[in-house]
């Protein structure tokens, strides 16, 4: 079995999902956050949108050590200029899943913060952990809407607002 059509597919899948997430959020709540501790929807919202483009930065590189990188994506303040930032990555990231080989997925990949090692995977266990955040991060954001009274899209079957089986 070949490994990137299964991730391809995945990820098309996640993608769908996701969009419909994203294209939940009222312009009028970017500012809110539930907990001085949370981000707030216009960041998690951003990191949620950058990271359909990390399978890209994964497969074009040995790691990521975020004090050479700090870690800022662009912080949108509305749903049009989300949803643009995005499909941008997503097709940045599907792209290169699209091109890249199995034997890709067996290099190392590291991701670190100066001499401090976070993950030191191969590409493959490091793309799977990008898809999970991906998810993980998308689940907030599905509590963050709820909180403010925004119905759900469907995820992996009906969500409560858009009826059962």
């Amino acid at each position: 079995m070949e490994i990137i059509p299964a991730l391809v597919k995945e990820f098309e899948n996640e993608n769908r999902t996701t969009r419909a997430m994203l294209s939940r959020i009222p312009d009028t709540i970017y500012d809110w956050q539930p907990h001085p501790k949370s981000m707030t929807v216009s960041r998690l919202a951003s990191h949620l949108a950058d990271l359909a483009s990390w399978p890209q930065m994964v497969l074009g590189s040995e790691g990521l050590d975020f004090a050479a990188n700090p870690y800022n994506p662009p912080v949108p303040n509305n749903t049009a200029d989300l949803l643009k930032a995005y499909d941008k990555s997503y097709e940045t990231g599907l792209s290169a899943l699209k091109s890249a080989t199995d034997a890709d997925l067996i290099k190392t990949w590291t991701l670190s913060n100066g001499g401090h090692v976070l993950a030191a995977n191969n590409k493959l266990e490091t793309l799977r952990m990008v898809y999970c955040q991906i998810v993980h991060h998308r689940a907030q954001m599905g509590v963050f809407l709820r909180l403010n009274d925004v119905p759900l899209p469907p995820s992996y079957g009906p969500s409560a607002d858009e009826g059962s089986l």
